[in-house]
C-alpha cells in the first residue's frame, strides 16, 4: 500500500510540483522552437511535429509558475522559449488570431477558438508575473482581440468559434471557453491591477453560474445554442470529446467553485454583490461530489447525464486535481472539516492511482475501476497544467513561502 504524505504540508505539494515539472523539463524543449507536446508514460516523445495551441499556452503557464516558486533560471528561459513560439508561430501575421493546430510551423487548423485565446491571455498574464515584461502589453492586445471578435455584449458572455479569417462565427456557444476566460481574466487582473479584467471576470462568472445555471436546473450545462439556450443533445454521440464532452461535468463544477472563491477574495474593490459567490461554490462542489464520486472505486467520474446519473465513469486526472484545489479553498473559506475530509480523500485517491511516482507527472485517464487505458501520459492539451496549478493554488491557501 502506498504511504501517504502529509498533504497539508506545503513542502510536500511543492516537491510534488517540482517532481512533475522534471517529467517535462528539459525533455520537452524543442531546440528548433517551442516544446514537444506528446509524451508516453516514460517521457518518450511520440510526435515531435504536431503542436496544439492549448499545450503551447499551458507550457508558458507551467514554466512561469515553476520559475516563480523555485527561482531556477532554466524555468524562466523555458517560459521565454514557449512564449516565442506562441508569439512567432501560433500568432497570425498582423495579430488577427492564433492557429489552433500546427504541423511543425505550418497551420493545420486555423480555426479561431475563444477557449484557445483565453489560454493565450492566461499565458501572457503569467509570463508578466514571472518578470517577462514584454508580455504585459500583449495582455491588453489579447483582451481587445477577444472583445472584437468573441464578446457578445447582449449575452454578457464570449462566443466560441470562428473561421480563420473571422468571416463566419459558429452558432455554438459553450460554458468551457467562458470558464477559462474567467480564469484568464483573474490572472490578467493579478498581473496588471487593471479593474476592467476583474469586472469582466465577474460578469462572465455571474452569467454562467447564475443566469445560465437557472436554465439548467441550477447547475452548469456545457453546451448552448446561439441564443444561449441549453442544447441537451450536442455531442451526445461523442461523450469523450476532449474540449466539448456531452453531459454535466463534475470537474467543471469544482473548477468553477475554485474560480468563484478567487473572485470573492479579490472582488471587494468592485462595489458589486458578492454574496452569491461562496454559496454557489459550495452548491457546485456538493453536486460534484454528491453525484460524481465513485463510492466503490474512488475518484470523481467524468460526466453526468441531465438526470444526474453517471454517464461516463472514466476517471480523468484534471477532474481530481481541480476538485482537490477547490476542497482546500472551501475548507479555508468556511472552516468546515467536511471540505478537509474531501481534500484528504481526493489526494489519497490521486496519489494512489494517478501519480506516476517513478517517471513523474499524472496519468491522463483511467477506467471506472482505475485501470490504465493508454501509455500516452501527456497528449495534446495536458502538460500537467491542472495538476501543478492545483498544487500552487493549495500552497497559496496554506500560506507557504517560496520553495527556493
Amino acid at each position: 500500500m502506498t504511504t501517504l504524505p502529509n498533504f497539508r504540508d506545503p513542502d510536500v505539494l511543492l516537491d510534488h510540483a517540482r517532481h512533475t515539472m522534471r517529467f517535462y523539463h528539459p525533455r520537452a524543449i524543442d531546440p528548433a522552437g517551442g516544446l514537444y507536446h506528446y509524451f508516453k508514460d516514460d517521457g518518450t516523445v511520440y510526435d515531435a511535429q504536431h503542436r496544439h495551441l492549448v499545450s503551447s499556452t499551458r507550457f508558458v503557464f507551467t514554466y512561469a509558475m515553476a520559475y516563480r516558486h523555485f527561482h531556477d533560471p532554466a524555468y524562466l528561459e523555458g517560459a521565454r522559449h514557449a512564449l516565442r513560439f506562441l508569439r512567432e508561430v501560433h500568432r497570425e501575421p498582423g495579430g488577427s488570431g492564433y492557429a489552433w493546430m500546427l504541423d511543425g510551423r505550418e497551420v493545420e487548423d486555423g480555426t479561431q477558438h475563444a477557449y484557445g485565446q483565453a489560454f493565450v491571455l492566461l499565458a501572457y498574464s503569467h509570463a508578466t508575473m514571472a518578470g517577462i515584461e514584454e508580455a504585459r502589453a500583449w495582455i491588453g492586445e489579447t483582451f481587445e482581440l477577444m472583445e472584437k471578435h468573441f464578446w457578445d455584449e447582449q449575452a454578457g458572455l464570449y462566443a466560441d468559434e470562428a473561421t480563420r479569417d473571422w468571416s463566419v462565427l459558429s452558432s455554438y456557444r459553450g460554458q468551457n471557453a467562458n470558464m477559462h476566460a474567467c480564469e484568464a481574466l483573474l490572472a490578467a487582473h493579478q498581473a496588471t491591477g487593471e479593474r476592467r479584467y476583474l469586472e469582466r471576470a465577474y460578469t462572465v462568472a455571474y452569467n454562467i453560474t447564475q443566469r445560465q445555471a437557472s436554465r439548467c436546473g441550477g447547475l452548469i450545462w456545457e453546451h448552448y445554442d446561439a441564443d444561449w439556450q441549453p442544447d441537451w443533445r450536442f455531442n451526445i454521440d461523442d461523450p469523450e470529446n476532449l474540449f466539448r464532452p456531452w453531459g454535466y461535468q463534475p470537474g467543471h463544477f469544482t473548477e468553477w467553485a475554485k474560480l468563484l472563491l478567487q473572485l470573492e477574495a479579490r472582488g471587494s474593490v468592485l462595489n458589486k454583490d458578492l454574496g452569491w459567490l461562496m454559496p454557489t461554490a459550495e452548491r457546485l462542489f456538493h453536486a460534484a461530489t454528491g453525484k460524481g464520486w465513485d463510492a466503490e472505486h474512488g475518484g470523481l467520474c467524468y460526466s453526468l447525464a441531465p438526470g444526474l446519473t453517471v454517464c461516463d465513469p472514466h476517471k480523468y486526472f484534471w477532474v481530481q486535481a481541480e476538485s482537490t484545489a477547490a476542497a482546500a479553498m472551501l475548507a479555508k473559506r468556511t472552516g468546515s472539516a467536511e471540505y478537509w475530509d474531501w481534500y484528504e480523500r481526493l489526494w489519497a485517491y490521486s496519489w494512489t492511482h494517478f501519480v506516476d511516482h517513478e517517471h513523474g507527472a499524472w496519468y491522463r485517464i483511467l477506467s471506472g475501476d482505475n485501470r490504465k487505458l493508454s501509455d500516452e501520459k501527456s497528449p495534446a492539451g495536458k502538460v500537467d497544467y491542472h495538476t501543478m496549478g492545483a498544487c500552487y493554488d493549495i500552497v497559496a491557501v496554506l500560506g507557504a513561502a517560496d520553495h527556493a
